[in-house]
């Protein structure tokens, strides 16, 4: 058995075309000048709502105001975002042999409201979200203070350069960065995680042949 961790967005949520939405949404209510580009997420090295804004060229004292923004508009939202194609199957099958997480920038509300919608909420132990205190590294080891026996392998999934770091260089457990993602391939490939995966069937094949290794 493994102890398995998620990022939300663009690993476990399509939410790319909401966060670029909602960010001019919110630049345009904030008078920010700025019309958002796919490259303002995608080439980000730390992927959080608050680097966004910041790339969005949000001053800094609205940044705070940005970030409730966006999570607000994923609140509100009629319907939570569709989660990649595959993955949901997987998750079930991970989850009958695995123990399985949710470390995010986003809400443990909106990752739950996610969650129930597409019928994954009985799959996942924990969920870790930015409302939560602690960083992304704080909450990786929090989860593996509770959820991993001595000897587990522990592995992180995400689409970012900083949760490759958080995960390899800081936690000390196995980073997965995955190619559906919000942040481009060069900067991922670039960081150096454990495993690079291009589609949700590679999950597996990853954890069950780096697991036999061990």
């Amino acid at each position: 058995m493994s102890l398995i961790l998620f990022d939300f967005d663009g690993v476990l949520a399509d939410t790319l075309t909401d966060m670029l939405r909602f960010a001019q949404e919110t630049c345009d209510e904030l008078n920010v000048h700025h019309i958002v580009v796919q490259t303002d997420l995608s080439e980000l090295e730390v992927m959080s709502f608050a680097t966004f804004g910041r790339a969005c060229e949000v001053p800094e004292d609205l940044v705070g105001e940005f970030v409730r923004s966006c999570t607000w508009k994923f609140a509100e939202k009629k319907s939570p975002p569709e989660v990649f194609d595959g993955l949901g199957e997987v998750i079930k099958k991970l989850a009958q042999e695995h123990v399985i997480a949710v470390v995010t920038g986003n809400t443990t509300e909106n990752v739950n409201a996610f969650l129930r919608h597409h019928g994954l909420m009985d799959c996942i132990r924990a969920v870790y979200g930015v409302d939560m205190p602690g960083s992304k590294v704080e909450k990786i080891l929090k989860a593996k203070n509770q959820f991993a026996a001595e000897g587990e392998m522990i592995w992180m999934l995400g689409d970012s350069v900083s949760d490759i770091h958080a995960a390899k260089k800081e936690a000390g457990v196995q980073s997965i960065a995955v190619g559906w993602g919000h942040q481009s391939l060069k900067m991922l490939m670039d960081a150096e995680p454990d495993a690079f995966i291009y589609a949700p069937t590679e999950i597996m094949d990853v954890i069950e042949r780096k697991s036999h290794k061990a």
